[in-house]
């Protein structure tokens, strides 16, 4: 079973690879995102400060460089009440030596909107994330009655040379893709129309397993052709590729 996964080059593919290869399947790395630093830090004067990524908390603690370059002095949130969109944003805060104040039940800017809403009526919010970041989060926010300010750490841009995986669904050999979010359906849709094969890539997914990590992702995908089977319970990768592998196995074992 080949499986597409379309994570920035870095640890996040090498761990989807191996995840992928224990589940018994073949992984087609396909990097559908790179991160470009902008070097700009969060602000250090608001009542609460988000954190929506992994990338975005090591760019904000000096741990991670690039071409934008690291921020020159280490963020620190002073007394705001420091939330992460997820365990695994929260789990990074806390290696770099940040305390983690909330991380909601629920995995995703609404649900993080929900956690936040009854307290941050009048409040100063920081908002540090991607180029890309969901609207829901800082809509929500503003409307629960936040003042918000949203800091771009970096850019999420299309590598060059993506789209091995839209040739091989497009030639009927992909059997799998692991979609996690909104641009890197984009992204996936775009090399494929580089390539000259977007509508055969499009066909191609719809005989194959397509697993995405939301309902934002699902939205997407959804409004530009692509079918989809799975959406996990748990926005988490290790969900996503377990539950996508697990419901497009039983084409394999007939």
């Amino acid at each position: 079973m080949t499986v597409a996964a379309f994570r920035p080059d870095d640890e996040r593919l090498a761990d989807a690879v191996e995840l992928i290869e224990s589940l018994g399947a073949t992984p087609v790395p396909d990097p559908m995102l790179a991160v470009e630093p902008t070097g700009d830090t969060p602000r250090s004067d608001a009542d609460f400060v988000v954190l929506t990524s992994k990338t975005g908390v090591e760019l904000a603690s000096g741990e991670r460089g690039g071409e934008g370059a690291a921020p020159a002095e280490r963020w620190d949130p002073g007394d705001a009440t420091v939330c992460a969109i997820g365990e695994p944003t929260a789990d990074i805060l806390r290696e770099t030596g940040y305390e983690v104040d909330l991380v909601p039940e629920e995995f995703s800017s609404s649900g993080l909107v929900d956690a936040l809403a009854e307290d941050v009526d009048g409040a100063r919010v920081e908002v540090a994330r991607s180029d890309h970041g969901s609207e829901v989060l800082t809509d929500g926010l503003e409307d629960a009655g936040a003042y918000v300010h949203e800091t771009i750490l970096y850019r999420l841009v299309r590598p060059d040379g993506a789209g091995e995986s839209a040739e091989l669904a497009a030639e009927g050999d992909l059997d799998a893709a692991l979609f996690t979010s909104s641009l890197t359906v984009e992204h996936f849709l775009d090399a494929a129309a580089d390539r000259g094969v977007r509508e055969d890539a499009v066909a191609g997914l719809a005989a194959a397993t397509v697993g995405v990590i939301g309902e934002p992702t699902r939205e997407t995908a959804e409004s530009l052709g692509i079918d989809v089977d799975v959406v996990p319970e748990r926005a988490d990768f290790e969900e996503l590729a377990c539950a996508t592998i697990e419901d497009g196995a039983p084409t394999y074992t007939e």
